[in-house]
């Protein structure tokens, strides 16, 4: 009984994060945060040739655009946990499918 209620949580938690995902995906999120960066890029390449044309000091720091890091603690055991979950579903569909082709190719 405790195994069918363990499944169910997390099959109940995998469909909610495949939702997340999706959602984000037809919301055009990963889509604005690149367009952002592209701007941003073409702009810098912008006043670096025009600092070059009015024959301006050049120093690389001006044109790049410092991204804020905001990892913590939470943040990267979070990583670290997705990354252990990603190895063990990876070990276990890999088992699962192995075994599943020695039981289909025994027949």
């Amino acid at each position: 009984m405790k195994y069918r209620k363990f499944f169910e949580f997390t099959m109940m938690i995998l469909v909610i994060l495949f939702l997340g995902l999706y959602i984000s995906q037809m919301t055009g999120y990963y889509q604005y945060a690149e367009n952002k960066k592209t701007i941003l890029t073409n702009d810098a390449m912008k006043r670096f040739e025009k600092d070059i044309k009015e024959g301006k000091e050049i120093n690389t720091k001006d044109y790049l655009v410092e991204e804020t890091n905001y990892n913590n603690l939470l943040s990267t055991l979070g990583m670290k946990v997705s990354s252990l979950i990603e190895k063990g579903f990876n070990k276990a569909m890999n088992g699962l499918f192995n075994e599943l082709s020695k039981a289909i190719t025994n027949n």
